[in-house]
């Protein structure tokens, strides 16, 4: 079994309580008369939560059971520092532990990649971090054109002798290897066919996205792809800003998922949301809100068991003004390890808590 992550990374801290909305609760407008979204407003998926209205395109996919939302992801003891949050994410480490490699090289520590292919993930964005390990070959190129042009430009064929020099012998084989690579994805994305769906007025977002479909639809053999979308540190005038970047994010994922059912691949693929905290539950006075904590996530694909995961935290039970997660980010990881890779992975975690939310 092996399948593609994407990876999308929600910058800043998206507000996952004015995105999963819980719009029978009446603490939700208590705590938030000036940014909460009326009744009428919310797509309700059931009885107590619904969906922000920006989110309306992916109503397909939730209605075909391919959308699974985790809801109260987090950690214990959470940091609200966007730095230090974001590398616990990125890392799948506890709160106080500080690792350097990313969760999906850990993930990926003991399979068994192809070694021809050159490369083993691509980031299209400039945090790499969750796909940076010493066994995954990693490519970041934000531009496409402007990596493969950059890669020939270092292309020599002239022979270099390594004068018996061991750091100029492994210094030649990097460059080698670079420039094979490069070729290989210059061949493959040159042959991969235009998406079926554009991505027009999606702006950068749409960009990412358009290149991430390329990449899996020209067979480029990597187990994974990163991409983000920037934004989501609404401290003021929330509501306009966070239902433009909503917009964004649902367009674009449903044209992602338009173009792998087009394609045939939508089974083959994982599309996973983070973000590096929530925000808090009450708002603040400049009609935003601050950092959080917990927050819901997506999890899209053809083999996806869709529906609601994990339960809504309590907006009356708080730990410092914030949600208390229900469900451990590593627990998520590890379903994702194992629904994508066939990977085992617990992440330190025990005991885990198995989600349910990949078919085999």
């Amino acid at each position: 079994m092996s399948r593609i992550l994407l990876l999308v990374e929600l910058k800043g801290g998206n507000d996952g309580i004015n995105t999963v909305i819980p719009y029978a609760d009446p603490l939700y407008r208590a705590l938030r008369p000036a940014i909460g979204l009326a009744r009428e407003q919310v797509l309700q998926l059931d009885e107590h939560v619904g969906l922000h209205r920006k989110l309306e395109p992916l109503m397909a996919a939730w209605k075909a059971r391919d959308l699974a939302i985790v809801q109260g992801v987090g950690y214990p003891e959470p940091n609200r520092s966007h730095f230090r949050s974001v590398e616990i994410w990125d890392t799948a480490s506890s709160s106080r532990q500080t690792l350097t490699e990313g969760w999906v090289a850990r993930s990926l520590e003991h399979a068994a990649l192809p070694k021809d292919a050159g490369v083993d993930s691509i980031v299209i964005d400039t945090n790499a971090l969750p796909l940076m390990g010493p066994d995954l070959r990693t490519v970041v190129m934000q531009d496409a054109k402007a990596f493969l042009d950059q890669a020939q430009a270092t292309k020599d064929d002239t022979p270099v002798d390594d004068a018996g020099n061991p750091a100029l012998r492994h210094l030649l084989a990097v460059r080698r290897e670079v420039s094979a690579a490069a070729a290989s994805l210059r061949d493959k994305l040159h042959a991969a066919p235009a998406p079926m769906h554009d991505y027009a007025g999606r702006g950068a977002f749409g960009q990412q996205l358009d290149l991430a479909t390329r990449i899996i639809t020209g067979g480029v053999p990597v187990v994974a792809v990163k991409i983000a979308l920037v934004g989501f540190d609404t401290h003021a005038d929330q509501v306009p800003t966070h239902a433009a970047l909503l917009g964004l994010l649902a367009n674009g994922l449903a044209t992602f998922r338009d173009n792998m059912v087009a394609a045939g691949r939508w089974d083959d693929v994982l599309v996973m949301t983070y973000s590096e905290f929530g925000r808090r539950v009450q708002q603040n006075a400049s009609n935003g809100t601050d950092h959080g904590a917990a927050a819901a996530h997506f999890v899209l694909g053809g083999k996806v068991k869709g529906g609601l995961h994990g339960g809504y935290p309590s907006l009356a039970d708080l730990q410092e003004g914030d949600l208390r997660h229900t469900v451990d980010f590593r627990d998520v990881y590890s379903a994702i390890a194992r629904g994508c890779w066939g990977q085992s992975v617990d992440f330190g975690q025990r005991p885990m808590q198995p989600l349910d939310i990949v078919a085999s």
